[in-house]
Formats: C-alpha cells, structure tokens, sequence
C-alpha cells in the first residue's frame, strides 16, 4: 500500500487536488468491484489517503464548476443541508437500514436478534465533556460504525468522528473505509463541517481542522469523464 497525503487550503482545495491526484499519483489501483456498491464496474482508489484541511470553514463549503465546462456540480448546498438531517438526527425512511444520525444521536444495538436503544446521544455527551472544561482527553470519539456492520449489505462509509480541542479550537479526525470522491467526499466534508461548527458553537470554541482519512477514496468509471473535463483534459 501507499499512503498519499494531501494538505488543503479549505474544502473545495481538498476535492479538486484529491481529484487531480488519483489521476496523477503513482500507485492508485484500477479494478473491478466484485462486491460491494456498482458491482462489476471499475473504480480508481487511493490505497490509502490522509487529507488535513487546515480552513474547512471558509466559505463555499463545496466545489464549483465552471459553466463553460458543461458539466453538473457534483453537489449543491440545498443537498448539503438536507443530508445534514442524517447527521443531526435520527430521522430514517422505511426502507433505510441505519442513517449516520440515527448512530450519532440515538444509536441502537442488536442483542440476541432484538434491537435496543442504547440512550445516549454520542453528540451531546461530547459537547457536554467539553463544556466541562474536560478538553485534555483522548476519549471524546463518536463512534458510526457497529460489530454487526460485518454482515449487512451496504454497510456505512463513515465509521467514526474523532475529535480534540487544542489552542480553543475543535478538531475532527474522520474515517471512511470506502467513500466515493466525485460527489460523496464534498457532500460529506460539508454537512460534517456544519456539525462541527454546532458543537464549536454549543461547547464555546472555535473552528479548527478537519483530517479525513481513509482506505477506499475512489472514483468511479462513469465519474471519470466529469473528473478529467474539470481538470481540463478533455
């Protein structure tokens, strides 16, 4: 495997050069899913990428296209907030598994085949650590991803939300073991960049850095020709 490591400006910096990278970058893999979401197409991935984002609060949170460039943006604020829901809440239609919401704010946990709610609010017992001053701990993760994700079909992307507060600032360490980079990776970073500026706001401290990682940043085929029109190579 081969780490790549990308230092971005603000959230839209972080897409184009994560984009501009996995076509550039010696050693991204090329192969065809054989499980997993779009089965039997190809994908490109980063082995393994770490991205810090030093001002993932300056605005726009999400990329632009160029219009002359003829191709749709890969997401919109109006979908960005809405998806927000799915952080904040846990707001689930019926035919939906889990949501990231439901897990950050009211998970659940199967014992013996029946499902229990656990009770707890992993958000707001974070703020609440915080808020008492409680800032020099390594314990205030918020954890998406459960033992029993091994056997589900489409299992979350997100598997947790770390966090720290250094210099009065709030940090997040994100990791995604599979996450689609055309329209995921921006969609994802600024609904989560929202969530963070929440409980900045709730604990009472400033916004820092975000630092995503993970294992399965990729493109898909049918992505590659948007991808490459707005690095300008078509």
């Amino acid at each position: 495997m081969k780490p790549v490591y990308i230092e971005a400006r603000d959230l839209p910096d972080a897409w184009f050069q994560c984009v501009y990278k996995i076509f550039e970058e010696e050693g991204i893999h090329e192969y065809e899913v054989e499980r997993g979401s779009f089965e039997g197409n190809k994908r490109r991935e980063f082995d393994l990428v770490t991205v810090h984002i030093k001002y993932p609060g300056t605005k726009p949170l999400i990329p632009d296209m160029p219009a002359e460039l003829g191709i749709p943006a890969p997401t919109s604020m109006d979908y960005v907030e809405d998806y927000l829901q799915y952080l904040m809440t846990d707001k689930k239609a019926d035919n939906e598994l889990y949501t990231y919401g439901e897990r950050l704010t009211n998970p659940k946990v199967m014992v013996n085949g029946s499902e229990y709610t656990l009770g707890v609010n992993p958000v707001m017992e974070v703020i609440d650590i915080y808020k008492k001053q409680k800032f020099g701990t390594n314990q205030a993760i918020m954890e998406i991803g459960m033992p029993q994700d091994i056997i589900v079909e489409d299992p979350p992307c997100l598997r947790l939300i770390d966090t720290r507060i250094m210099n009065n600032k709030l940090h997040f360490v994100l990791y995604f073991r599979s996450w689609d980079l055309w329209a995921g990776f921006p969609s994802n970073l600024a609904a989560i960049q929202l969530l963070k500026e929440y409980m900045g706001h709730e604990i009472g401290v400033e916004d820092g850095t975000i630092t995503a990682i993970s294992k399965g940043l990729h493109l898909y085929e049918y992505s590659f020709g948007c991808a490459l029109k707005r690095l300008r190579r078509e």
